[in-house]
C-alpha cells in the first residue's frame, strides 16, 4: 500500500507540474506575440498620413507601457484591472484614428494593413489576460499537498515501527517540497523565482525611443 501510495503522489505530482508548465508557456508565447504585434502596428503606423500618424505613434507608445504594466502586475489584483482598463481606453483611441485614416484615403492600402494588425493588437490583450488568469486549479494543487502529506505521514509511521532511519522519508519529503515549491511557482507569474519575462516588450519600448524608420507619406 505505501508503494502504491507513493506512486500515485508521483503521477499526482507529475499531472500539477505538467499544467504549470504548459501555463507558463503560454503566458511567454502571449508576451511575445503581444510584443510582435504592437511591433507591426507601431511600423505600420508610420506609414499613415499626418495628423493621424503622429498621434497614433503616440498612443502606441503609451501602449506599450500599459502592456508592460500588465506583465508586472499580480493577476486578477487591482492593478492588473487597471492596466487593461487603460489598454482599452488606448484601445478606442487608435480604432477612432484608424477609422479616420480609412475615411481620408478609402482606397489606400495603408491604412488598411494598419487597420488590420491593429485589430490583431487589441484581440492579444484579451490572450494575454486569459493567460495570466488561467491558473493550475485549487483542486489539483490541494490535492497534491494532501496526497504527498498522506504518504509522507504513512511512510514515517512505517519505518518508525520498523525502528529504521528516518533518513528516507527526509529525502522523500525534500523532493516533494521541492516539486511542490516549482508547481506554485510557476502558477505565479509576476511573483516568485520563476516569472514570465517582460523582455520583448521591453526591449520593443526601447526602440521606440529611436526616430521612426519611415518618414510620413508625402500628400499628392
Amino acid at each position: 500500500m505505501q508503494a502504491a501510495l507513493l506512486g500515485l503522489v508521483g503521477l499526482v505530482l507529475a499531472f500539477g507540474l505538467a499544467l504549470a508548465v504548459g501555463r507558463y508557456e503560454s503566458r511567454r508565447d502571449a508576451v511575445v506575440n503581444d510584443a510582435n504585434a504592437i511591433g507591426t502596428t507601431y511600423l505600420r503606423a508610420q506609414t499613415l498620413a499626418e495628423p493621424m500618424r503622429t498621434r497614433s505613434l503616440e498612443l502606441l507608445v503609451r501602449y506599450t507601457d500599459t502592456s508592460i504594466r500588465l506583465s508586472r502586475a499580480v493577476p486578477t489584483s487591482a492593478a492588473q484591472r487597471q492596466a487593461v482598463a487603460d489598454g482599452q481606453k488606448l484601445q478606442g483611441q487608435l480604432w477612432g484614428l484608424a477609422g479616420q485614416a480609412l475615411a481620408d484615403a478609402p482606397v489606400a492600402s495603408a491604412p488598411r494593413l494598419y487597420v488590420e494588425t491593429l485589430n490583431e493588437m487589441i484581440d492579444m490583450q484579451t490572450v494575454r489576460v486569459a493567460a495570466l488568469n488561467n491558473r493550475v486549479p485549487g483542486a489539483v494543487l490541494a490535492v497534491e499537498v494532501t496526497f504527498a502529506a498522506v504518504a509522507l505521514g504513512l511512510l514515517g509511521f512505517y519505518l518508525a515501527i520498523l525502528g529504521r532511519s528516518v533518513l528516507p522519508v527526509l529525502l522523500a519529503a525534500g523532493l516533494i517540497s521541492l516539486l511542490l515549491l516549482v508547481t506554485f511557482d510557476l502558477d505565479r507569474p509576476t511573483r516568485g523565482l520563476i516569472r514570465v519575462p517582460a523582455t520583448p516588450l521591453t526591449n520593443l519600448r526601447a526602440s521606440m525611443d529611436l526616430p521612426p524608420a519611415a518618414s510620413a507619406p508625402s500628400k499628392p
